[in-house]
């Protein structure tokens, strides 16, 4: 499953040159895998059971406020026994990429705080979601 979420350029993600701070294609990323991850896993988990471990940023295109809007795309690539790998994209309005980027999150124990295997119903659920990927 691949999803798509458009975000809008706010004058406070720009620099003093114009352009979209590089901290910020973090931002945007983020809000696409958080909506992603909940419409992946359903009634499976939540979503405050996993944190991002990675994520890999390759910037391709600058981003202005003038582009008013990004789409932001994410879809799974790999499930590990407690991790599950994403490919995620910025593209403008008008399809130009943007960045590409991989992000890694983790399945994570709340009462401990560490990493733990996925239960079988995320593994169900992300099998389902990598399949329509």
């Amino acid at each position: 499953m691949v999803h798509r979420k458009q975000v809008e350029i706010r004058w406070r993600d720009c620099d003093a040159f114009g352009h979209v701070n590089n901290a910020v294609y973090a931002t945007y990323l983020e809000e696409c895998r958080d909506e992603w991850l909940e419409q992946a896993l359903g009634a499976a988990a939540g979503i405050w059971d996993f944190v991002l471990a990675r994520v890999a940023i390759d910037f391709r295109h600058e981003l202005v406020q003038s582009d008013e809007a990004v789409v932001v795309a994410v879809r799974l690539v790999r499930i590990g026994s407690s991790s599950l790998t994403l490919r995620e994209e910025v593209r403008t309005l008008a399809g130009r990429l943007a960045a590409e980027a991989e992000a890694v999150l983790v399945a994570r124990d709340p009462d401990t705080g560490r990493s733990r295997p996925l239960l079988a119903t995320e593994r169900d659920a992300l099998t389902v979601a990598l399949a329509e990927a």
